[in-house]
């Protein structure tokens, strides 16, 4: 478990950065780390260079993923299911694809006209843009790896549970009808 520590303290949390910055901060600009000013500066470079890196490699990591889970993919396989196990697939599959809500509503329209039931497509639709890759990785480099997992966790339940009731409900008829028609 040590291990598994000191690489989350060197790879999400840089520790080696903030030694880093502290050197530039100590010996470059002569200010020492314990004043204001000079742990001002040494947070700011700090956390500017840290999430610079962090979203880099996200954005980068994403983008793969994203490469193998195309929209007519997921469609494919969300299709196949039904009931809660379509519930749960598709609140998985929305933490895999990696969708901000600016595209999970076009791809709602496009599951929702493609047939698949609206409770399913509203699991997909939570669990998108609330539980993905970047904010798992950020929350594990800020906290930890149990809250990350937790948030995670979370929000799949949520998901389901909300396309689950959206199910129950039978609240198709609130949706509006461009949806279904929409080619």
């Amino acid at each position: 478990m040590e291990i598994f520590t000191f690489l989350n303290n060197q790879f999400l949390k840089m520790n080696w950065l903030s030694e880093l910055i502290r050197f530039l901060v100590e010996n470059i600009f002569k200010l020492n780390i314990e004043t204001r000013l000079g742990g001002s500066i040494h947070f700011f470079i700090y956390d500017v260079i840290k999430i610079f890196i962090l979203l880099s490699v996200l954005i980068f990591m994403i983008s793969y993923i994203q490469s193998f889970f195309p929209p007519e993919r997921t469609r494919k396989i969300l299709g196949r299911f039904s009931g809660l196990t379509a519930n749960i697939l598709a609140a998985l599959l929305g933490t895999v694809t990696p969708f901000c809500s600016c595209s999970s509503i076009p791809l709602f329209i496009g599951f929702t006209n493609a047939g698949l039931p609206i409770g399913v497509t509203f699991s997909f639709l939570i669990s998108s843009p609330l539980v993905d890759l970047a904010s798992v990785i950020l929350l594990a480099s800020i906290f930890n790896w149990k809250i990350a997992i937790s948030y995670v966790i979370v929000g799949l339940i949520l998901a389901v549970i909300g396309g689950g009731i959206i199910s129950k409900l039978k609240l198709e008829k609130y949706v509006e009808p461009f949806v279904y028609n929409n080619p």
